[in-house]
């Protein structure tokens, strides 16, 4: 699972072989989440409320970014860092 991005104690991770709709994958503290790259609807999270804020703010400043990352995981490219929060 390569890490695109690293801040405020989460790490934001993207699945080569992982399945539709485009999402990424956010980990902190031993709590997770999974948001949608085109629509950022949460699909699943236990994430605390800020880190969740955090992750969201960061997914907007950088929609184009996780939606070329995806596309390139589909391709079996190496996946683009994301400047952090």
């Amino acid at each position: 699972m390569p890490t695109i991005s690293r801040f405020f104690g989460l790490t934001i991770t993207m699945y080569f072989d992982d399945h539709g709709p485009p999402h990424f994958h956010a980990r902190a503290a031993g709590h997770s989440a999974k948001v949608r790259t085109d629509t950022l609807e949460v699909l699943v999270s236990d994430l605390p409320r800020r880190e969740l804020r955090l992750v969201l703010a960061w997914a907007e400043m950088h929609a184009a970014e996780l939606d070329e990352n995806w596309r390139r995981a589909r391709e079996g490219a190496t996946l683009n860092e994301i400047e952090p929060l």
